[in-house]
């Protein structure tokens, strides 16, 4: 299943991507630091829900593609039901 991310639904996961790299670098410096644990624990939350949103947007976009394709034939010999579990999988992965 090959992915094709249009203008804004990709600026919307690479802004995302972005700013959990940038949470990211934050908690990593804070641990340097000998930061608080909490204020630690919290930025690591800002960041893993960054990334499952872009995951989601990431999924969602997918099952947007395969369903448009399904219904204009361009999905010929594939197993529609393969496919849905393969989607249900990466979605399930997420959660």
């Amino acid at each position: 299943m090959d992915l094709d991310l249009a203008g804004a639904e990709l600026k919307s996961v690479l802004n995302r991507l972005r700013r959990a790299q940038g949470q990211i670098s934050g908690v990593i410096r804070m641990i340097e630091e000998g930061r608080d644990c909490e204020e630690v624990v919290t930025q690591l939350a800002a960041a893993s829900r960054a990334l499952d949103r872009a995951g989601f947007a990431i999924i969602a976009t997918g099952l947007q593609q395969c369903l448009t394709e399904m219904e204009n034939g361009k999905r010929d010999g594939e197993d529609p039901e393969k496919m849905r579990a393969r989607l249900e999988k990466l979605f399930l992965s997420l959660a």
